[in-house]
C-alpha cells in the first residue's frame, strides 16, 4: 500500500513536472529535503525575472474534503517557507532572486492537474 502510495505520488510530481515545464518555467530540483519540511518542486520561471518557484505537488483522488490547495494549511505553509529559505542559503547565487510559493493540485484517475500561481506568500505565514 505504502509503495502504491509512493508510486502514485512520484507519478503526479513528474506530471506536474512536465506541465509547469511545457508552460515555460525550468526544472532546479526536486525533492530537496530538510528537517521538518520538503520542497517538491524549485523552478525557475525565466519569463518573470528569474523567480524561483517553489512548487508544492497536492494530490487528492476526490474532491469531498477540498482540493489541495486546502490541506497546505498554515503549519504546511511555515514548513515549505522555511525549507525554502535554507535551499536560498546553500543556493548565493539565487539568494537574491525573487520567489513565490505555486500549488499543483491533482486530482481524480487519471489526475487532472491545476496550477495555482503565486497560492500563498511567505509574510502571510
Amino acid at each position: 500500500m505504502a509503495t502504491d502510495r509512493a508510486a502514485r505520488g512520484a507519478a503526479v510530481e513528474a506530471a506536474a513536472r512536465a506541465h509547469l515545464e511545457q508552460a515555460g518555467l525550468r526544472w532546479l530540483a526536486g525533492n530537496v529535503r530538510y528537517r521538518g519540511g520538503e520542497l517538491d518542486l524549485v523552478m525557475l520561471d525565466t519569463a518573470s525575472a528569474n523567480t524561483v518557484v517553489f512548487v508544492e505537488v497536492r494530490y487528492r483522488r476526490s474532491g469531498a474534503f477540498g482540493g489541495g490547495i486546502a490541506s497546505v494549511d498554515a503549519g504546511k505553509r511555515r514548513k515549505l517557507v522555511h525549507a525554502a529559505q535554507l535551499y536560498l542559503a546553500g543556493n548565493a547565487r539565487l539568494a537574491q532572486a525573487p520567489c513565490r510559493f505555486d500549488v499543483v493540485e491533482a486530482s481524480g484517475e487519471p489526475p487532472r492537474l491545476h496550477w495555482l500561481r503565486d497560492a500563498f506568500r511567505a509574510d502571510d505565514c
